[in-house]
């Protein structure tokens, strides 16, 4: 590709999708929003106010036809992911794909037979925590061996709400999906089994959580993850790593904290749009950077696929209260 800016398309232009939109339009470079695929067309509009021209199209087909466009930027709800794929796969344009790639792992082989029709991955999937500088400091931590060896995760995902549409199985595949893919980074394993206890409920739930949800990799370190979705008081997302030699732990809130009046306390997050504020912006930049030189910088479809097989085994496992081993298919040579 040329110096000039990629074109993207958004579809989508939900929280994620207008968050994505104004990203690209204002806090990176190299690239310009020219078409928002979005069939609500008050949101459509909303979505383009300060982006006088850009269009907005109903479907990505359209887009593709008429926007002379180098890539697509996916960021409707996850079940939607697999028709906008496809043709943006055959008008081989560069593709993030927010996560997960698709719900399950039959659309997601899919999906990945598609992709190896091409000369070379096109899909990036938007797992962003790998592009936390937190994260990415404990990935070498570990890599390091300077504590000795890694022998437990404790990580706690919790969420002040969720909308009344929230199920007990989006706790695996909405939240803990990101765990499915950044510990087994994080660690440098691979991920074997998948158990859930269930608790004590909250009372502010409408389903039965918080879940404690075990991982286990191929050596023996396990991880234990708190689901915990509806605690009122803000967004966390924390992990502490127990070695031999020590303890490491990322994800606590930063910023002013405040003594007055003989009470203490600063702010928490309160969602995933400032937690991960900086993440986001890196993975793009990066999405965006790589595009431009015909590659990708960050997670594949096959990363996306291993990631909906954690989250199937997570589910019946949710069901069951059994330990779910973790089923792949071997890693195709497309993807090395």
């Amino acid at each position: 590709m040329t110096s000039k800016d990629l074109r993207v398309a958004v579809v989508g232009a939900g929280m994620m999708g207008a968050d994505h939109i104004k990203r690209i339009s204002h806090r990176i470079s190299g690239a310009e929003v020219v078409t928002v695929v979005e069939p609500d067309e008050a949101r459509a509009k909303a979505a383009v106010a300060d982006l006088p021209e850009a269009t907005t199209r109903t479907r990505i087909e359209d887009a593709l036809e008429k926007d002379d466009l180098d890539a697509v930027l996916i960021a409707t709800p996850g079940p939607f992911h697999e028709p906008v794929l496809y043709p943006a796969l055959e008008a081989g344009v560069s593709i993030l794909c927010e996560k997960p790639l698709t719900p399950d792992t039959e659309t997601s082989l899919k999906v990945l037979e598609a992709e190896q029709k091409l000369d070379r991955p096109h899909i990036q999937v938007g797992f962003m925590r790998r592009f936390d500088e937190e994260y990415q400091a404990l990935r070498q931590l570990i890599a390091s061996k300077e504590l000795g060896e890694l022998l437990l995760v404790k990580a706690a995902h919790r969420n002040p709400s969720t909308p009344p549409q929230y199920t007990e199985s989006m706790l695996i595949t909405d939240s803990v999906v990101h765990e499915f893919d950044v510990l087994p980074w994080v660690t440098g394993e691979t991920l074997k089994a998948v158990e859930v206890r269930k608790l004590k409920v909250n009372r502010n739930a409408t389903i039965q959580e918080p879940q404690l949800v075990y991982l286990e990799f191929e050596s023996g370190t396990v991880a234990e993850v708190e689901i915990n979705v509806n605690m009122k008081f803000g967004y966390q997302v924390t992990t502490e790593a127990v070695f031999e030699n020590g303890v490491a732990e990322i994800g606590k809130t930063a910023g002013l904290k405040q003594w007055h009046e003989g009470r203490w306390g600063g702010k928490e997050h309160e969602s995933f749009v400032t937690r991960f504020v900086h993440a986001y912006d890196e993975q793009v930049q990066r999405w965006v950077d790589a595009a431009r030189r015909g590659t990708i910088d960050g997670p594949s479809a096959w990363e996306g696929y291993l990631v909906a097989a954690a989250c199937e085994a997570g589910v019946t496992a949710q069901q069951t209260g059994e330990r779910v081993a973790v089923e792949t298919i071997a890693k195709p040579a497309f993807y090395n």
